[in-house]
């Protein structure tokens, strides 16, 4: 026999009779702004209904004043819980219910006053949209009893009609809004995890583009060191073994490297064999962009004065590349104007558009621009901001430091 729908009804009976209240993920009072600031009007209120229901019961109904203060506290008592407690208002609710109903005059069709009434039907359709299915139902199941003992046989059905539809309703509005709350989680977990993965992919291109940039350097120490004996006059023996001592070491260290990252390449991408572009190839894509019809102005100095390390170039045109297909794509028709600034220990880049002129091609697809700039920016150990600017356009900018002591001569 399965006993798991039984022990569901029991664990759902108990919670409904004397469990906790779930915490609310957002409770009414916090769709209000500020709320503290109306404690003392809604107070107001409350003691302004309690004392028109108290009129209503002792003038209607010939209760005594004692009397007719406690029905009027039972039924404003639980829509002051219902914010925040609204199981605990249903609860408060079903007793006031039963408890009124004693003292009813014995020719009125309706039990209730038209406020305990009213505020029973706010509670039911509060509590039926904050609470799961097998509380649900008991809710339901207790509710209808005061229906079938103290209300008149003419006023039941409708009475039943009401409380099914609100259950229907209720249990659909919640299952839409944990629905959406899971939807909300989910979009950003995948967000999160597009983002960990365009900076993975960043790093392992940068990884590669450096390799190859060391590679060609490393290459160049290794044929230099090799043939300085041959090439210079009179070279002594301690230094001719120098010489092949540091050939031995370019080579071993290009190996090692290789050796390291070559597990960054794709089985379908194989070793750069162009060389990496660096500030002098600048000019190239700025002329690439205006065919294409970018309206592009460059503010640089000398393209390459020999104080920019080759990583340091190549991070700055990737950046400006980077800039100018965001551009494009983003602020179609706008003019773009990228600045390049050489220091003496570092390299200033900027690149900046106008407001749009027509709408953007990929105004639904952020990409990962932003990201692999700032990554390239961050792996140099420089700075890289972005933003919209006062007039409406776009910039990007980046400080890329060096050691001025460690560039090409």
């Amino acid at each position: 026999m399965n006993r798991r729908p039984i022990t569901l009804a029991l664990v759902g009976l108990r919670q409904t009779l004397w469990g906790r209240d779930a915490p609310p993920g957002r409770h009414l009072l916090a769709r209000w702004p500020g709320p503290a600031r109306y404690a003392a009007p809604v107070g107001l209120l409350a003691a302004l209904g309690l004392f028109l229901i108290t009129l209503t019961v002792e003038s209607e109904w010939g209760l005594p004043l004692p009397v007719a203060l406690l029905f009027s506290a039972m039924t404003v008592a639980p829509l002051l819980a219902l914010p925040r407690r609204p199981l605990l208002a249903w609860r408060l609710t079903v007793l006031a219910l039963l408890t009124c109903t004693f003292n009813a005059p014995a020719d009125r069709s309706w039990p209730w006053t038209p406020p305990l009434a009213l505020g029973s039907v706010a509670v039911l359709a509060v509590v039926v949209t904050r609470v799961d299915r097998p509380v649900l139902a008991w809710v339901v199941a207790i509710s209808t009893v005061p229906v079938f003992t103290l209300v008149h046989p003419d006023n039941r059905v409708p009475v039943l009609l009401l409380i099914g539809a609100l259950a229907i309703v209720g249990d659909l509005i919640r299952r839409n809004r944990l629905s959406r709350r899971e939807l909300a989680v989910q979009t950003e977990r995948n967000e999160r995890e597009q983002e960990r993965r365009a900076v993975l992919e960043e790093r392992t291109r940068i990884a590669r583009e450096m390799h190859d940039v060391v590679a060609h350097h490393m290459s160049l120490i290794a044929v230099q060191a090799e043939t300085a004996p041959y090439r210079l006059t009179g070279v002594p023996a301690p230094t001719a073994d120098e010489f092949v001592a540091i050939a031995a070491s370019a080579r071993d260290a290009l190996t090692d490297m290789r050796r390291l990252l070559g597990v960054l390449r794709s089985e379908t991408t194989g070793p750069e064999t162009a060389p990496q572009p660096d500030l002098t190839d600048l000019g190239t894509m700025v002329d690439t962009a205006r065919r294409a019809g970018l309206p592009v102005t460059v503010d640089a100095g000398p393209a390459d004065d020999g104080r920019v390390p080759a990583p340091v170039g190549l991070a700055a045109y990737r950046i400006v590349q980077e800039g100018l297909a965001n551009a494009a794509r983003h602020a179609p028709g706008a003019a773009v104007r990228v600045t390049v600034r050489v220091g003496p220990c570092g390299l200033t880049v900027r690149v900046e558009n106008s407001p749009a002129d027509a709408p953007p091609t990929a105004a639904g697809d952020p990409g990962h621009g932003l990201t692999g700039m700032r990554e390239r920016a961050t792996s140099l150990g420089g700075t890289f901001t972005a933003g919209p600017l006062p007039d409406g356009g776009y910039a990007v900018a980046a400080e890329l430091p060096y050691d001025a002591e460690s560039g090409d001569r």
